[in-house]
Protein backbone atom coordinates (compact mmCIF):
# COMPACT_ATOMS: atom_id res chain seq x y z
CA UNK A 1 0.00 0.00 0.00
CA UNK A 2 1.38 3.96 -0.87
CA UNK A 3 1.21 5.19 2.17
CA UNK A 4 1.14 9.44 2.87
CA UNK A 5 3.87 10.73 4.77
CA UNK A 6 2.67 13.24 7.33
CA UNK A 7 5.22 15.13 9.09
CA UNK A 8 4.31 16.56 12.04
CA UNK A 9 6.72 19.73 13.21
CA UNK A 10 6.82 19.45 17.58
CA UNK A 11 6.23 17.01 20.04
CA UNK A 12 4.79 18.97 22.32
CA UNK A 13 1.07 18.08 23.81
CA UNK A 14 -0.89 19.56 20.11
CA UNK A 15 2.00 17.65 17.99
CA UNK A 16 1.73 14.10 19.69
CA UNK A 17 -2.32 14.57 19.77
CA UNK A 18 -2.20 15.34 16.31
CA UNK A 19 0.56 12.47 15.21
CA UNK A 20 -1.61 9.69 17.26
CA UNK A 21 -4.91 10.41 15.81
CA UNK A 22 -3.48 10.55 12.05
CA UNK A 23 -1.54 7.21 12.95
CA UNK A 24 -4.87 5.58 13.46
CA UNK A 25 -5.07 5.51 9.50
CA UNK A 26 -3.60 3.27 7.35
CA UNK A 27 -2.82 5.38 4.36
CA UNK A 28 -0.15 7.45 6.29
CA UNK A 29 2.75 7.01 7.90
CA UNK A 30 3.69 9.82 10.54
CA UNK A 31 6.61 11.50 11.89
CA UNK A 32 7.21 13.85 14.24
CA UNK A 33 10.32 15.98 14.43
CA UNK A 34 11.25 17.51 17.60
CA UNK A 35 13.94 20.16 17.93
CA UNK A 36 15.02 19.31 21.64
CA UNK A 37 16.08 16.15 22.66
CA UNK A 38 13.28 15.17 24.75
CA UNK A 39 9.61 14.99 23.97
CA UNK A 40 6.70 17.22 25.76
CA UNK A 41 7.44 20.81 24.19
CA UNK A 42 6.82 23.47 27.27
CA UNK A 43 5.85 20.13 28.99
CA UNK A 44 9.44 18.91 29.21
CA UNK A 45 10.96 17.75 32.17
CA UNK A 46 14.80 17.83 33.84
CA UNK A 47 16.56 15.78 36.62
CA UNK A 48 19.00 17.36 38.66
CA UNK A 49 20.91 15.00 41.91
CA UNK A 50 17.54 13.66 42.61
CA UNK A 51 15.34 16.83 42.18
CA UNK A 52 12.87 16.22 39.41
CA UNK A 53 11.80 19.40 37.55
CA UNK A 54 8.64 19.62 35.35
CA UNK A 55 9.32 22.74 33.10
CA UNK A 56 5.92 24.23 32.31
CA UNK A 57 2.68 22.72 33.16
CA UNK A 58 1.75 22.12 36.41
CA UNK A 59 -2.17 21.84 36.86
CA UNK A 60 -4.26 18.91 35.81
CA UNK A 61 -7.58 20.02 35.37
CA UNK A 62 -10.21 18.70 33.21
CA UNK A 63 -9.73 15.34 33.64
CA UNK A 64 -12.12 14.30 31.48
CA UNK A 65 -10.55 15.48 28.25
CA UNK A 66 -7.29 13.16 29.09
CA UNK A 67 -10.04 10.26 29.83
CA UNK A 68 -11.79 11.46 26.48
CA UNK A 69 -8.14 11.41 24.40
CA UNK A 70 -7.29 8.10 25.62
CA UNK A 71 -10.43 6.77 25.09
CA UNK A 72 -10.08 7.54 21.34
CA UNK A 73 -7.56 4.95 21.32
CA UNK A 74 -9.07 2.34 23.06
CA UNK A 75 -6.75 3.42 26.62
CA UNK A 76 -7.23 5.23 29.40
CA UNK A 77 -5.34 7.60 31.87
CA UNK A 78 -4.51 4.63 34.35
CA UNK A 79 -2.52 2.79 31.73
CA UNK A 80 0.25 5.25 31.60
CA UNK A 81 0.38 7.01 35.18
CA UNK A 82 -1.37 7.39 38.26
CA UNK A 83 -3.63 10.26 39.23
CA UNK A 84 -4.35 11.74 42.82
CA UNK A 85 -6.75 14.39 43.81
CA UNK A 86 -5.31 17.28 45.43
CA UNK A 87 -6.86 18.33 48.66
CA UNK A 88 -7.14 21.03 49.47
CA UNK A 89 -6.86 22.48 46.01
CA UNK A 90 -4.87 25.10 46.30
CA UNK A 91 -3.78 27.44 48.99
CA UNK A 92 -4.55 31.41 48.39
CA UNK A 93 -2.73 33.38 50.32
CA UNK A 94 -4.06 37.00 50.60
CA UNK A 95 -1.74 37.91 53.59
CA UNK A 96 0.38 36.62 55.95
CA UNK A 97 -2.56 35.86 58.57
CA UNK A 98 -4.57 35.21 55.37
CA UNK A 99 -4.76 32.05 53.83
CA UNK A 100 -7.29 29.95 52.61
CA UNK A 101 -6.89 26.56 51.89
CA UNK A 102 -9.53 25.73 48.85
CA UNK A 103 -11.23 22.41 50.49
CA UNK A 104 -11.81 19.64 47.21
CA UNK A 105 -15.40 18.71 48.72
CA UNK A 106 -17.99 21.11 47.24
CA UNK A 107 -19.97 21.45 50.53
CA UNK A 108 -17.33 22.46 52.53
CA UNK A 109 -16.26 25.42 49.83
CA UNK A 110 -19.74 26.64 50.01
CA UNK A 111 -19.28 26.51 53.42
CA UNK A 112 -15.82 28.70 53.20
CA UNK A 113 -17.25 31.25 50.85
CA UNK A 114 -20.50 31.49 53.40
CA UNK A 115 -18.13 33.00 55.82
CA UNK A 116 -16.65 35.04 53.95
CA UNK A 117 -19.71 36.51 52.81
CA UNK A 118 -23.67 34.80 54.06
CA UNK A 119 -25.60 33.58 51.23
CA UNK A 120 -22.43 33.19 48.71
CA UNK A 121 -22.71 29.54 49.10
CA UNK A 122 -26.07 29.30 47.58
CA UNK A 123 -25.08 31.97 45.18
CA UNK A 124 -22.16 29.89 44.15
CA UNK A 125 -24.99 26.74 43.31
CA UNK A 126 -26.18 29.22 41.30
CA UNK A 127 -23.43 30.43 39.47
CA UNK A 128 -21.92 26.60 39.31
CA UNK A 129 -25.03 25.54 37.04
CA UNK A 130 -24.06 28.19 34.59
CA UNK A 131 -20.67 26.99 34.12
CA UNK A 132 -21.60 23.25 34.15
CA UNK A 133 -23.55 24.13 30.75
CA UNK A 134 -21.21 26.04 29.87
CA UNK A 135 -18.66 23.63 30.08
CA UNK A 136 -21.25 20.79 28.66
CA UNK A 137 -21.02 22.61 25.44
CA UNK A 138 -17.58 24.41 25.38
CA UNK A 139 -15.46 21.70 25.62
CA UNK A 140 -17.61 19.03 24.20
CA UNK A 141 -19.13 20.94 21.45
CA UNK A 142 -17.88 24.42 20.51
CA UNK A 143 -13.89 23.72 20.82
CA UNK A 144 -14.00 20.67 18.64
CA UNK A 145 -14.82 22.95 15.78
CA UNK A 146 -12.11 23.74 13.17
CA UNK A 147 -13.48 27.55 12.81
CA UNK A 148 -12.59 27.67 9.57
CA UNK A 149 -16.14 29.22 7.98
CA UNK A 150 -19.02 30.70 10.30
CA UNK A 151 -21.14 28.14 8.87
CA UNK A 152 -20.12 26.28 11.45
CA UNK A 153 -22.02 28.23 14.38
CA UNK A 154 -25.02 29.19 12.59
CA UNK A 155 -27.40 26.19 13.78
CA UNK A 156 -30.32 27.81 15.53
CA UNK A 157 -29.20 25.22 18.51
CA UNK A 158 -26.01 26.69 18.64
CA UNK A 159 -26.44 30.00 18.39
CA UNK A 160 -29.12 29.96 20.89
CA UNK A 161 -26.39 27.73 23.28
CA UNK A 162 -23.84 30.78 22.25
CA UNK A 163 -25.98 33.33 23.83
CA UNK A 164 -26.78 31.76 26.84
CA UNK A 165 -23.21 31.27 27.31
CA UNK A 166 -22.54 35.17 27.74
CA UNK A 167 -20.26 35.41 25.41
CA UNK A 168 -20.59 38.87 25.20
CA UNK A 169 -20.34 39.92 28.71
CA UNK A 170 -16.61 40.17 30.50
CA UNK A 171 -15.92 37.78 32.92
CA UNK A 172 -15.57 40.51 35.74
CA UNK A 173 -19.19 41.87 35.13
CA UNK A 174 -20.11 37.94 35.46
CA UNK A 175 -18.57 37.28 38.63
CA UNK A 176 -19.93 40.39 40.16
CA UNK A 177 -23.65 39.53 39.77
CA UNK A 178 -23.06 36.70 41.95
CA UNK A 179 -20.76 37.22 44.83
CA UNK A 180 -19.33 41.07 46.59
CA UNK A 181 -16.27 40.08 48.40
CA UNK A 182 -13.20 41.43 47.34
CA UNK A 183 -12.01 37.72 47.90
CA UNK A 184 -13.94 35.68 46.45
CA UNK A 185 -14.13 37.62 43.01
CA UNK A 186 -10.71 37.47 42.82
CA UNK A 187 -10.84 33.43 43.32
CA UNK A 188 -13.41 33.36 41.07
CA UNK A 189 -11.85 35.53 38.38
CA UNK A 190 -8.02 33.00 38.90
CA UNK A 191 -8.77 30.14 36.72
CA UNK A 192 -9.04 32.60 33.62
CA UNK A 193 -5.70 34.01 33.98
CA UNK A 194 -4.57 30.81 32.76
CA UNK A 195 -6.39 32.16 28.94
CA UNK A 196 -4.00 34.95 28.96
CA UNK A 197 -6.16 38.25 30.01
CA UNK A 198 -7.72 40.13 32.63
CA UNK A 199 -11.41 39.19 33.56
CA UNK A 200 -12.72 42.10 32.13
CA UNK A 201 -11.27 41.07 28.82
CA UNK A 202 -12.02 37.66 28.68
CA UNK A 203 -15.84 36.51 27.79
CA UNK A 204 -18.18 35.51 30.44
CA UNK A 205 -18.62 31.91 28.49
CA UNK A 206 -14.63 31.11 30.77
CA UNK A 207 -16.68 31.11 33.68
CA UNK A 208 -16.95 27.42 32.62
CA UNK A 209 -12.80 26.94 33.90
CA UNK A 210 -14.59 27.56 37.23
CA UNK A 211 -16.53 24.23 37.29
CA UNK A 212 -13.54 22.51 35.93
CA UNK A 213 -11.87 24.06 38.67
CA UNK A 214 -14.59 23.83 41.64
CA UNK A 215 -16.60 20.55 40.33
CA UNK A 216 -14.08 18.48 38.41
CA UNK A 217 -11.37 19.15 41.03
CA UNK A 218 -7.29 19.68 40.60
CA UNK A 219 -5.50 16.44 40.45
CA UNK A 220 -1.91 15.53 40.14
CA UNK A 221 0.04 12.14 38.09
CA UNK A 222 2.52 11.06 40.21
CA UNK A 223 5.74 11.63 39.16
CA UNK A 224 5.20 15.13 37.70
CA UNK A 225 3.46 16.31 34.64
CA UNK A 226 5.58 15.05 32.61
CA UNK A 227 4.43 11.34 33.09
CA UNK A 228 1.37 12.58 30.62
CA UNK A 229 3.80 13.25 27.79
CA UNK A 230 5.96 9.60 28.81
CA UNK A 231 2.42 8.30 28.17
CA UNK A 232 1.32 10.23 24.86
CA UNK A 233 4.68 9.10 23.58
CA UNK A 234 4.37 5.30 24.64
CA UNK A 235 1.09 5.78 22.69
CA UNK A 236 1.95 7.16 19.87
CA UNK A 237 4.66 5.15 18.87
CA UNK A 238 2.45 2.09 19.73
CA UNK A 239 0.54 3.64 17.07
CA UNK A 240 2.95 3.45 14.84
CA UNK A 241 4.54 7.01 14.90
CA UNK A 242 8.25 7.59 14.28
CA UNK A 243 9.63 10.36 16.71
CA UNK A 244 13.25 12.17 15.81
CA UNK A 245 14.40 14.11 17.78
CA UNK A 246 17.60 17.01 17.64
CA UNK A 247 15.52 17.29 14.18
CA UNK A 248 15.05 21.17 13.80
CA UNK A 249 13.41 22.10 11.13
CA UNK A 250 15.15 25.06 9.20
CA UNK A 251 12.74 25.50 5.94
CA UNK A 252 8.92 23.92 4.68
CA UNK A 253 10.08 23.54 1.00
CA UNK A 254 6.98 24.59 -1.33
CA UNK A 255 6.33 24.09 -4.83
CA UNK A 256 3.18 25.60 -6.75
CA UNK A 257 1.75 26.12 -3.46
CA UNK A 258 2.05 22.83 -2.35
CA UNK A 259 4.43 21.75 0.92
CA UNK A 260 7.23 18.99 -0.68
CA UNK A 261 9.67 18.37 1.69
CA UNK A 262 10.83 19.76 5.32
CA UNK A 263 14.71 20.99 5.66
CA UNK A 264 16.20 20.55 8.77
CA UNK A 265 19.20 22.23 10.27
CA UNK A 266 21.38 19.84 9.53
CA UNK A 267 20.96 19.80 5.71
CA UNK A 268 18.64 16.95 5.72
CA UNK A 269 16.00 16.85 3.73
CA UNK A 270 12.42 14.98 4.28
CA UNK A 271 9.86 14.31 2.07
CA UNK A 272 6.66 14.89 3.04
CA UNK A 273 2.44 14.64 1.20
CA UNK A 274 1.23 16.28 4.37
CA UNK A 275 2.84 18.69 7.21
CA UNK A 276 1.16 19.77 10.24
CA UNK A 277 3.05 22.30 12.25
CA UNK A 278 3.07 21.86 16.10
CA UNK A 279 5.92 24.79 16.41
CA UNK A 280 4.92 27.88 17.52
CA UNK A 281 2.77 29.18 14.81
CA UNK A 282 4.29 32.31 13.96
CA UNK A 283 7.83 31.18 13.99
CA UNK A 284 6.33 28.85 11.00
CA UNK A 285 5.11 31.48 9.20
CA UNK A 286 7.19 34.11 9.43
CA UNK A 287 10.43 31.74 9.29
CA UNK A 288 9.74 29.21 7.74
CA UNK A 289 8.21 29.95 5.00
CA UNK A 290 9.10 31.56 1.68
CA UNK A 291 7.24 34.79 2.65
CA UNK A 292 4.86 34.94 -0.48
CA UNK A 293 3.49 31.16 1.82
CA UNK A 294 3.07 33.34 4.80
CA UNK A 295 -0.51 33.08 6.22
CA UNK A 296 -0.55 36.34 7.88
CA UNK A 297 1.79 40.07 7.86
CA UNK A 298 4.00 41.35 10.13
CA UNK A 299 1.78 43.38 11.07
CA UNK A 300 -0.92 41.23 11.69
CA UNK A 301 1.25 38.94 13.97
CA UNK A 302 1.98 42.74 16.34
CA UNK A 303 -1.41 43.26 16.51
CA UNK A 304 -2.22 39.76 18.33
CA UNK A 305 -3.01 39.89 21.98
CA UNK A 306 -0.27 37.37 23.92
CA UNK A 307 -0.82 35.61 26.55
CA UNK A 308 1.74 36.32 29.17
CA UNK A 309 5.80 35.41 29.71
CA UNK A 310 7.01 35.03 32.88
CA UNK A 311 9.70 34.19 34.91
CA UNK A 312 10.32 30.96 36.88
CA UNK A 313 12.81 29.59 39.15
CA UNK A 314 13.16 26.14 39.52
CA UNK A 315 14.75 25.12 43.43
CA UNK A 316 16.06 22.44 45.13
CA UNK A 317 15.86 22.66 48.84
CA UNK A 318 17.61 21.26 51.53
CA UNK A 319 14.95 20.80 54.44
CA UNK A 320 11.23 20.05 54.06
CA UNK A 321 9.19 23.44 54.11
CA UNK A 322 5.68 24.47 56.48
CA UNK A 323 2.87 26.02 55.40
CA UNK A 324 2.86 25.35 51.95
CA UNK A 325 1.01 23.98 49.86
CA UNK A 326 1.10 21.74 46.62
CA UNK A 327 -0.43 24.90 44.47
CA UNK A 328 -0.13 28.25 45.99
CA UNK A 329 -0.88 31.74 44.88
CA UNK A 330 0.26 34.58 46.25
CA UNK A 331 -2.59 37.70 46.07
CA UNK A 332 -1.10 39.43 48.95
CA UNK A 333 -0.64 42.14 46.04
CA UNK A 334 -3.35 43.94 44.17
CA UNK A 335 -4.00 42.65 41.17
CA UNK A 336 -4.84 45.75 39.23
CA UNK A 337 -0.80 47.19 38.90
CA UNK A 338 -0.18 43.79 38.09
CA UNK A 339 -2.39 43.75 34.96
CA UNK A 340 -1.65 47.08 34.00
CA UNK A 341 2.20 45.52 33.59
CA UNK A 342 1.43 42.90 31.58
CA UNK A 343 -1.55 43.85 29.29
CA UNK A 344 -1.70 47.81 29.50
CA UNK A 345 2.07 49.57 30.15
CA UNK A 346 3.82 46.38 29.38
CA UNK A 347 6.83 46.66 31.54
CA UNK A 348 8.44 44.53 35.01
CA UNK A 349 5.97 45.07 37.78
CA UNK A 350 6.65 46.82 40.96
CA UNK A 351 4.60 44.58 43.22
CA UNK A 352 4.11 40.89 40.87
CA UNK A 353 1.95 38.63 42.10
CA UNK A 354 3.46 35.27 41.89
CA UNK A 355 2.55 31.17 42.22
CA UNK A 356 4.54 28.68 44.39
CA UNK A 357 4.50 25.07 43.20
CA UNK A 358 5.91 22.53 45.81
CA UNK A 359 5.21 19.47 44.19
CA UNK A 360 7.08 17.03 46.53
CA UNK A 361 4.50 17.94 49.06
CA UNK A 362 2.41 15.29 47.18
CA UNK A 363 5.14 13.25 45.46
CA UNK A 364 8.41 12.32 47.43
CA UNK A 365 9.58 11.22 44.58
CA UNK A 366 10.25 14.44 43.03
CA UNK A 367 12.91 15.25 45.45
CA UNK A 368 15.75 13.54 47.37
CA UNK A 369 14.62 12.23 51.35
CA UNK A 370 14.12 15.61 53.45
CA UNK A 371 14.21 17.86 50.74
CA UNK A 372 11.90 19.86 48.93
CA UNK A 373 11.40 20.69 44.96
CA UNK A 374 9.79 23.97 44.66
CA UNK A 375 8.70 25.77 41.30
CA UNK A 376 8.05 29.76 41.31
CA UNK A 377 6.23 31.59 38.60
CA UNK A 378 5.76 35.34 38.18
CA UNK A 379 3.52 36.47 35.17
CA UNK A 380 5.19 38.79 33.17
CA UNK A 381 4.66 41.07 29.41
CA UNK A 382 5.88 39.21 26.13
CA UNK A 383 8.71 41.14 24.74
CA UNK A 384 10.49 42.27 28.17
CA UNK A 385 14.29 42.41 28.59
CA UNK A 386 15.15 39.72 31.02
CA UNK A 387 18.82 39.66 32.10
CA UNK A 388 20.44 37.97 34.64
CA UNK A 389 20.47 40.82 36.91
CA UNK A 390 16.71 41.90 36.40
CA UNK A 391 16.20 37.69 36.83
CA UNK A 392 18.01 38.14 40.63
CA UNK A 393 16.24 41.31 41.60
CA UNK A 394 12.60 39.50 40.73
CA UNK A 395 13.78 36.64 42.58
CA UNK A 396 14.66 38.40 45.51
CA UNK A 397 11.58 40.60 45.76
CA UNK A 398 9.41 37.16 45.63
CA UNK A 399 11.60 35.22 48.33
CA UNK A 400 11.47 38.46 51.11
CA UNK A 401 7.85 37.98 50.51
CA UNK A 402 7.65 34.07 50.41
CA UNK A 403 9.69 33.82 53.43
CA UNK A 404 7.92 36.27 55.61
CA UNK A 405 3.90 35.32 55.05
CA UNK A 406 5.54 30.99 55.54
CA UNK A 407 7.65 32.18 58.45
CA UNK A 408 10.74 30.41 57.52
CA UNK A 409 13.79 30.93 55.83
CA UNK A 410 14.28 29.43 52.65
CA UNK A 411 17.30 31.15 50.29
CA UNK A 412 20.19 29.69 52.72
CA UNK A 413 18.40 26.64 51.92
CA UNK A 414 18.75 26.41 48.01
CA UNK A 415 20.97 24.25 46.88
CA UNK A 416 20.20 24.12 43.53
CA UNK A 417 18.61 26.85 41.13
CA UNK A 418 17.60 27.47 37.64
CA UNK A 419 16.30 30.45 35.96
CA UNK A 420 13.68 30.60 32.88
CA UNK A 421 12.38 33.60 30.92
CA UNK A 422 11.29 34.90 27.59
CA UNK A 423 14.95 34.67 26.37
CA UNK A 424 14.38 30.88 27.28
CA UNK A 425 11.36 30.44 25.84
CA UNK A 426 12.40 32.05 22.50
CA UNK A 427 15.58 30.16 22.07
CA UNK A 428 14.44 26.35 22.86
CA UNK A 429 10.72 26.84 21.64
CA UNK A 430 11.17 30.37 19.01
CA UNK A 431 7.96 31.01 20.97
CA UNK A 432 7.03 34.98 19.55
CA UNK A 433 8.15 37.48 21.90
CA UNK A 434 8.90 34.95 24.73
CA UNK A 435 5.50 34.14 25.44
CA UNK A 436 4.67 30.99 27.63
CA UNK A 437 0.82 30.29 26.84
CA UNK A 438 0.17 31.42 23.56
CA UNK A 439 -2.56 33.96 22.34
CA UNK A 440 -4.82 35.07 24.88
CA UNK A 441 -8.13 34.51 24.42
CA UNK A 442 -10.02 37.62 24.19
CA UNK A 443 -13.80 37.51 22.34
CA UNK A 444 -11.85 39.15 19.04
CA UNK A 445 -9.23 35.95 19.25
CA UNK A 446 -11.78 33.35 19.28
CA UNK A 447 -13.05 30.80 17.45
CA UNK A 448 -12.61 31.95 13.55
CA UNK A 449 -10.69 34.92 15.05
CA UNK A 450 -7.81 33.13 15.62
CA UNK A 451 -5.32 32.31 13.34
CA UNK A 452 -6.27 29.67 10.81
CA UNK A 453 -5.35 25.90 11.31
CA UNK A 454 -5.27 26.03 7.66
CA UNK A 455 -2.77 27.41 5.62
CA UNK A 456 -4.56 29.97 2.35
CA UNK A 457 -1.62 29.84 0.30
CA UNK A 458 -0.27 26.10 1.06
CA UNK A 459 -2.74 22.99 -0.28
CA UNK A 460 -0.84 20.33 2.84
CA UNK A 461 0.35 22.65 5.60
CA UNK A 462 -1.90 22.56 8.65
CA UNK A 463 -1.11 23.99 11.87
CA UNK A 464 -1.68 22.81 15.82
CA UNK A 465 -1.26 24.45 19.00
CA UNK A 466 -1.77 27.34 21.54
CA UNK A 467 -2.06 30.24 19.03
CA UNK A 468 -4.83 28.52 16.78
CA UNK A 469 -8.24 27.06 17.63
CA UNK A 470 -9.71 26.10 20.41
CA UNK A 471 -6.89 28.36 22.33
CA UNK A 472 -4.22 27.92 25.42
CA UNK A 473 -3.86 25.28 28.04
CA UNK A 474 -3.30 21.50 28.08
CA UNK A 475 -6.36 20.53 27.85
CA UNK A 476 -7.47 22.54 24.65
CA UNK A 477 -3.60 21.66 23.25
CA UNK A 478 -4.84 17.65 23.52
CA UNK A 479 -7.93 18.96 21.53
CA UNK A 480 -6.50 21.20 18.62
CA UNK A 481 -4.14 17.78 17.94
CA UNK A 482 -7.59 16.01 17.73
CA UNK A 483 -9.35 18.86 15.63
CA UNK A 484 -6.31 18.98 12.93
CA UNK A 485 -6.50 15.50 12.74
CA UNK A 486 -9.89 15.47 11.29
CA UNK A 487 -9.01 18.01 8.79
CA UNK A 488 -5.66 16.77 7.62
CA UNK A 489 -7.83 13.19 7.14
CA UNK A 490 -11.10 14.61 5.61
CA UNK A 491 -9.10 16.62 3.12
CA UNK A 492 -6.39 14.23 2.19
CA UNK A 493 -8.01 11.16 1.75
CA UNK A 494 -6.90 9.37 4.32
Amino acid sequence: MNQKHVVVIGSGFAGLSAATHLATSKSCRVTILEKNSTPGGRARKFEHQGFVFDMGPSWYWMPDVFEDYFRKFGKKPSDYYDLVRLDPSYAVVYGKDRILDIPANLDEFKSMLDQLEPGAGKQLDKFLAQAKYKYEVGIHDLVEKPSRSLFEFTSPGLLVDMIRMDIFQSMAKHVRKFFKSEEIIRLMEFPVLFLGETAENIPALYSLMNYADIALGTWYPKKGMHEIIKGMVDLAEEKGVEIRYNAEVEEIEIENGIAKRVRLVSGEKIDADVVVAGADYHHVDKHLLNPKYSNYSEEYWDKRVMAPSSLLFYLGIDKKLKNLRHHNLFFDEPLGPHADAIYKNPRWPEKPLFYASVPSVTDPTVAPEGKENMFLLIPLAPDLEDGEEMREKYFNIIMDRLEEITGQEIRSHIIYKRSYAHSDFKSDYHAFKGNAYGLANTLTQTAILKPSLKNKNVKNLYYTGQLTVPGPGVPPSLISGGVVAREVMKENNL
